[in-house]
């Protein structure tokens, strides 16, 4: 095969600018259909985005016979179900994190995939832009020295119900398992786990001090990485202002960067003096990883972001989150 034809279900916003025409313009990559649960809207998508078809429902862009792989882009609480379809006619599998409603559901989604012989891929995207692989490059360049400690720092402001009175699903947890710390903070975790290795031991507290909604706001953990790097976070939600940073400490220097700010610098510090680091960030967000995956079902290269290794991430929010 020179060539993956993709189908995405659900395209929705994430599928707009971030997603979508990645799969367009990635090497050995093509779009080919799209699903929607309102045709109308499948439909427009297609129009807008020149995609050859559309459907209403999910089971015929899975049995299409022009479908080479899945991309599922639908909220969490279906995903699971999804990627049973999608293992079931032994196609490969790309879906947004998390897999599904906690750990069970994702450790669930990896064993359907595993039994069936089929490739699972999770949209970690960030494993694959420059600026968090150079990261990693650093630390492997030992350009702070051995990595000691690291600290995850995430705050932001409450998150508001719309004209309605309606939460946004992210809050809601029947739509989403649990506070924001799954959406949002889970990006953190997983680079850490991508820079130095799975997380063998944690220990969190979970608790709602806000009152804006019926799930956490406020988690704080502490943690210690197979590799012997120690770690520590905090992600608050019902902050008064916005804060992100991971910063590395390591026995000659540190490193500092935004996680969720995908066009924030890097900075260095040792004894040497410090460099700050910029990137210039794709238009399309994941089509970086889309690239990664779309070269690894063509046997070219392998993908940095699999189901097993989003799995762990599941494992270690989980265990943070106990009695939330």
């Amino acid at each position: 095969m020179d060539n993956i034809r993709w189908g995405i279900i659900g395209c929705g916003d994430v599928t707009e600018k971030k997603s979508g025409p990645g799969f367009q313009k990635a090497r050995g990559a093509e779009l080919v259909a799209v699903m929607r649960r309102s045709g109308d809207l499948a439909r427009d998508y297609a129009k807008r985005h020149k995609v050859p078809r559309w459907y209403d429902d999910a089971d015929r862009l899975i049995t299409d016979p022009s479908v080479d792989a899945v991309y599922i882009a639908t909220p969490p609480t279906t995903h699971v179900e999804y990627i049973r379809r999608i293992a079931e006619v032994g196609k490969p599998v790309y879906c947004e994190k998390p897999m599904g409603i906690g750990f069970a559901a994702g450790r669930e989604a990896v064993e359907l995939c595993a039994s069936r012989g089929v490739p699972l891929h999770v949209a970690y995207y960030r494993r694959g832009l420059e600026k968090y692989r150079a990261v990693r490059s650093l630390l492997e360049k030992d350009a702070i020295g051995a990595p000691r400690h690291v600290h995850v720092s995430l705050h932001a402001r409450p998150v508001a119900a719309d004209a309605t009175g309606a939460l946004p699903w992210r809050v809601r947890p029947e739509l989403s398992g649990g506070g924001l710390i799954l959406d949002v903070g889970s990006h953190g975790l997983d680079l850490l786990d991508f820079y130095f290795g799975p997380i063998t031991a944690v220990h969190g507290i979970a608790s709602n001090q806000g009152g804006s909604y019926a799930v956490e706001d406020m988690v704080t953990g502490s943690w210690l990485h197979e590799s012997g790097v120690h770690g520590s976070g905090s992600w608050c939600f019902a902050a008064d202002r916005e804060e992100d940073f991971v910063r590395i400490y390591g026995s000659a220097g540190r490193i500092t960067f935004s996680v969720l700010d995908v066009a924030g610098p890097v900075f260095v510090e040792t004894g040497e003096g410090s460099e700050e680091i910029s990137f210039e960030v794709p238009e399309h967000v994941q089509q970086p990883l889309i690239q990664l995956i779309t070269d690894d079902l063509l046997g070219k290269d392998k993908s940095p972001s699999t189901g097993t290794s989003a799995l762990r991430t599941d494992w270690v929010l989980e265990q943070m989150r106990k009695g939330a």
